[in-house]
């Protein structure tokens, strides 16, 4: 990690060492990691780590962390049990010897390092980007995290670092400034000085090679007026410049079939039509390519590698996600099947909300209840699609709930404008959700609980007068 050193906390780096020094001591190892795309890739990052170490290992994927979890990961009969982009706002709760969390979640503010018995003996490790007074939001994943391990064990880890940067785009972490910053920029000169990852500028909508380019312009987000959902309109731009929506194969053409001045043309006609700066900011920017996959595939792009984990893992499958990290292609035949339904069940998802006019409103917040009829998986993702859409108040945090299997699902998001007044939706969903006795935590900007049936009322009730109380001057 010497690297690092003019880059990295010194608390950081000594703590690291001391975690990987535990690592490397164990000889049995379980891996508990989330189901998403940046718990998938900080699962594979951990496991592979341990692998080249020799050590004996297991990868278990969580949805989210339950008293069942907890009670499993206490009674865990192996040496060490290391837990990724999970765990850190349940630290109070654990009370096994040997522990290693890499999360980038707020932590439980009960448990303070130093404070436990077990700790003493340097036996739990606790790495997360709030102790050392960095956003986990934005600056770090959990994958990142698990990377910052995994490269402190073994510099020659490197060549895991692209995962790590696959992980953060998962979570949205380039969203904010359109391009990777904090930890993630570091972890990112490590997978391009690697030659994992190429960085490069431009339009920063989904699927520049993958989507045929009638549909990028259609399609793309954020929207331009006049072009997004109108397939005349698009078509017309493409036909005023004499772009050819096929190639001379017969094949339809994406945006990176198209030559450097045609891209040049589009990209200038976007800009000028984007009238809003906001807009014009996550129009533009960086884009990642995975240099390992060829660049036309859904693995060649950083953020649609990251897609097809996510629907991995929101449709119970977790493990072909992994499969697919670790270079299994044949993975990619189940991976298509979930990346149909992903895309199938957010679209009658969103349609399901706005045709039966679900949404609501307090004083404060808005929310919509699907009951059983969107899964509890992917509720999150509608409700932030939600929000952005013209159904939604634009300065209000909007709240989503879904049947689960242990009672109601909670999905919280917030709009930057306010993240940036205060609010904190983290710690509004982790006090609202104990006060109906049930659990929550999460990030400022994208949080998330799990409460008693029956109690929804009450929590709404609770979040808007937190909301409230957090946005007051």
């Amino acid at each position: 990690m010497d690297d690092y050193s003019s880059e990295l906390p010194g608390k950081l780096l000594s703590d690291l060492r001391r975690a990987a020094y535990t690592v490397k001591g164990a000889e049995s190892v379980t891996v508990v990691t989330h189901i998403d795309a940046d718990g998938i890739t900080a699962g594979v990052i951990a496991a592979e780590t341990l692998r080249r170490l020799g050590i004996r290992h297991t990868l278990r994927f969580e949805r989210k962390i339950t008293e069942e979890t907890v009670a499993d990961i206490n009674a865990c009969t192996d040496d060490l049990v290391w837990i990724c982009d999970l765990g850190s706002a349940y630290m109070g709760q654990f009370v096994r010897s040997g522990l290693v969390v890499t999360d980038h979640h707020v932590p439980d503010p009960k448990w303070r390092s130093g404070q436990s018995m077990l700790e003493a003996f340097g036996t739990v490790h606790q790495l997360n980007p709030h102790m050392y007074r960095v956003s986990g939001s934005y600056e770090v994943s959990g994958a990142g995290m698990t990377y910052l391990l995994s490269k402190a064990i073994s510099p020659d880890n490197t060549d895991l670092a692209y995962l790590a940067v696959i992980g953060a785009i998962g979570d949205f972490q380039d969203t904010r400034e359109s391009k990777l910053v904090g930890w993630n920029r570091i972890i990112l000169d490590d997978a391009v000085k690697a030659g994992d990852i190429t960085v490069s500028n431009g339009i920063r909508y989904f699927g520049r090679g993958t989507r045929p380019i009638l549909q990028f312009l259609q399609y793309g987000e954020p929207a331009v007026d006049g072009l997004t959902g109108n397939v005349d309109a698009c078509m017309g731009l493409l036909q005023m410049y004499d772009i050819q929506m096929y190639g001379s194969d017969g094949k339809k053409r994406t945006w990176m079939d198209l030559t450097d001045v045609e891209r040049a043309i589009l990209t200038d006609e976007l800009m000028t039509r984007t009238v809003r700066e906001e807009d014009r900011k996550a129009l533009f920017g960086e884009l990642y390519s995975v240099t390992r996959y060829d660049p036309r595939s859904c693995l060649g792009d950083a953020k649609e590698f990251a897609t097809t984990l996510n629907s991995c893992g929101r449709y119970d499958d977790a493990e072909t996600g992994a499969r697919i990290c670790e270079g299994d292609m044949f993975a990619l035949e189940d991976a298509e099947s979930n990346r149909k339904d992903h895309r199938k069940n957010i679209s009658l998802a969103l349609a399901y909300v706005k045709e039966n006019k679900l949404l609501r409103r307090l004083n404060h917040i808005q929310y919509f209840d699907a009951g059983s009829a969107i899964r509890e998986t992917v509720v999150g993702i509608v409700a932030g699609m939600i929000l952005s859409s013209s159904d939604a108040v634009p300065d209000m945090p909007i709240l989503a709930f879904a049947d689960a299997d242990d009672g109601v699902k909670v999905s919280a998001r917030a709009p930057r404008s306010l993240i940036d007044r205060g609010l904190d939706l983290s710690r509004i969903m982790s006090s609202a959700a104990e006060s109906v006795g049930g659990m929550g935590g999460g990030h400022n900007v994208a949080a998330g609980a799990t409460i008693p049936e029956g109690k929804e009322k009450v929590f709404l009730e609770k979040v808007d007068e937190l909301v409230a109380a957090s946005l007051s001057p």
